[in-house]
């Protein structure tokens, strides 16, 4: 597990490799003054809502990973979840695509 903080205002837990995805499309956005809204289902032990922060290049982010190795990337992976952070609805996981058909 990793955690994702933000501004020391908020800070959430996700897989190690769903993080590294989401801090490459969350820094290619970024890297572009791109702002943006982020959003996440809460875990069932904090009440299983959703909370959405808006991201902005000015913003203390800080990515924290438990994992001692870094986890495998999927391309494939990143352009559905920058296609997900392009919509009016923002950055939100998205299921994996297979990484051997999208090269097909």
């Amino acid at each position: 597990m990793g955690r994702l903080t933000y501004d020391q205002v908020a800070s959430v837990e996700f897989d190690d490799r769903l993080l590294l995805h989401f801090q490459i499309v969350i820094g290619m956005k970024l890297r572009r003054q791109e702002s943006f809204y982020f959003s996440w289902r809460d875990e069932q032990t904090v009440g299983k809502g959703r909370q959405t922060i808006w991201l902005h290049p000015a913003v203390l982010l800080l990515f924290k990973y438990y994992g001692s190795r870094t986890p495998q990337v999927n391309p494939a992976w990143i352009h559905a979840l920058e296609l997900a952070a392009n919509t009016s609805s923002g950055l939100q996981c998205v299921p994996e695509p297979d990484a051997r058909e999208a090269a097909r």
